[in-house]
């Protein structure tokens, strides 16, 4: 393959069945008490790029967002409570980079239907913690989120726990942020919702 067509903002090349697999395989088994990260750089550094996310949405600073993904990412949010497997079961969006792209370049066009007017939100991310992996460097981190969102005239929630999975400071490319992998988890996922147009 070219390095042309290693561009994940034009291809999906590494969306594969292997990338699927370790997927899964990383969002399964990874909140052991025993790999939990209390402080230190790696508690800070994860719950600054949480935090400045959430800033980022709010502010609809979503290039800046989409700075904080590394290139090869995933973005996920089951439509099922045990989380399950992307390949076989239903879920309210799983994006590659290629497909977030797309996605922040719709909303910067002005004429995405379900976003028009412009929704108003605001964040509320608690109980972070952050947890060790097998692979040196990379953390996992969870925690709660409560997005208020006001739009045409209404206002509903959105609440749930998210869990990110983070490279490590020195595998950061330039241009590029930390998160591999965020997947958003809504505690009533397994009921009707009126499509999420927000980035949650």
């Amino acid at each position: 393959m070219s390095a042309a067509d290693r561009n994940p903002s034009n291809s999906s090349y590494y969306v594969t069945d292997d990338f699927y697999a370790k997927l899964v395989a990383d969002f399964e088994g990874w909140d052991l008490d025993t790999r939990r990260i209390d402080d230190g750089p790696d508690y800070v550094r994860a719950r600054s790029i949480l935090l400045r996310e959430a800033r980022y949405l709010d502010q609809d600073r979503m290039r800046d967002w989409l700075a904080l993904f590394s290139p090869e990412c995933a973005y996920w949010i089951p439509g099922t409570r045990d989380r399950g497997d992307p390949r076989r079961e239903i879920a309210f969006a799983f994006h590659d980079r290629r497909q977030l792209e797309d996605r922040v370049y719709r909303l910067e066009t002005g004429y995405a239907w379900s976003q028009t007017p412009v929704s108003r939100t605001s964040r509320m991310i608690t109980n972070i913690e952050v947890f060790g992996t097998d692979e040196p460097g990379v953390t996992m981190v969870r925690s709660n989120f409560q997005v208020t969102e006001y739009w045409n005239g209404q206002i509903r929630f959105w609440t749930g726990y998210s869990v990110h999975r983070l490279a490590p400071e020195s595998d950061v490319e330039p241009g590029f942020g930390a998160i591999l992998a965020k997947q958003v988890n809504l505690i009533d996922c397994d009921e009707n919702h009126r499509n999420p147009s927000i980035t949650l």
